[in-house]
């Protein structure tokens, strides 16, 4: 192919490769922006999929880890004292305010809410097996 110097062309040949060039940018365009739109349409399918709840099948899935198992809710146990809308149940990483106690020379006992029921779960009776 022969090296195209535009400061040497006339007009109309410039003209006449613009008009080439736009549609050839146009074409890719449109098949790029089709691409995205499928990928978009699978990952919206995807996050449907996981709304509802149900495992992803093996086509759909993002990552090779399997979906995570749903734990129960868990009632807090500690409280701000400062700000008693801040709680925080004793899982997971402690927030800042719990943290911030900790190194002012409080100790967990301390944020304890004290009407916080012990144990979360129902207790099972324990009879004699007859």
């Amino acid at each position: 192919m022969r090296k195209l110097n535009p400061a040497t062309m006339q007009l109309e040949e410039l003209w006449r490769l613009y008009e080439r060039l736009a549609k050839v940018l146009a074409d890719k365009i449109a098949v790029e922006k089709r691409n995205l739109e499928g990928r978009l349409a699978r990952l919206d399918r995807v996050a449907l999929v996981r709304k509802a709840g149900s495992h992803l099948p093996p086509a759909f899935s993002l990552t090779d880890r399997a979906p995570r198992r749903k734990y129960p809710k868990v009632l807090p146990k500690y409280c701000n004292p400062l700000d008693p809308s801040q709680k925080w149940s004793g899982r997971g990483k402690r927030p800042k305010w719990v943290v911030a106690a900790l190194d002012a020379g409080q100790r967990l006992d301390d944020l304890k809410i004290k009407d916080a029921k012990k144990g979360g779960r129902k207790k099972r009776p324990r009879g004699s097996r007859t």
